[in-house]
């Protein structure tokens, strides 16, 4: 599936008490990541709400001055469900700092009943495209 790039600056408005990226701040910016890609392979934001956040995992401390970029693609879709894996690390090193999974579902908007989507994934394009489709069905199991 098609990988969203989304990137932020991490300024001072945006550090806890240790002069580290909030982690409410870091949260949301993950949530929005995956937001961007389900809305966009919906193709309507007003029909995708976010059900569940799975497993998102701060690796390593995010300073003042970095830049974040989180890369979310759609890893498992159901009827009415898209789960959509997120990475978010250093744009300058390539680290690592978040990684997790959302699920998303389809509604139809005004009466918040579940839609069927219609979408299909195409075949992982690479190996760590298929890990992260592995993780996703093995949240489902749990």
């Amino acid at each position: 599936m098609q990988e969203y790039t989304a990137t932020h600056l991490v300024k001072g408005e945006d550090l806890n008490h240790h002069g580290t990226l909030f982690a409410a701040r870091g949260a949301a910016w993950f949530v929005e990541s995956a937001f961007i890609a389900a809305a966009c392979a919906q193709g309507d934001t007003s029909q995708v709400v976010c059900r569940n956040l799975h497993g998102m995992s701060f690796r390593k401390p995010v300073k003042k001055g970095s830049v974040l970029q989180f890369k979310s693609r759609i890893v498992h879709a159901g009827r009415t469900s898209l789960m959509v894996h997120v990475s978010g690390g250093d744009a300058l090193t390539g680290e690592t700092a978040i990684e997790g999974y959302v699920t998303f579902v389809t509604v139809e908007e005004g009466s918040g009943r579940k839609l069927v989507h219609g979408i299909v994934l195409d075949e992982p394009q690479d190996e760590e495209e298929k890990r992260q489709r592995e993780e996703a069905a093995e949240l489902l199991r749990v």
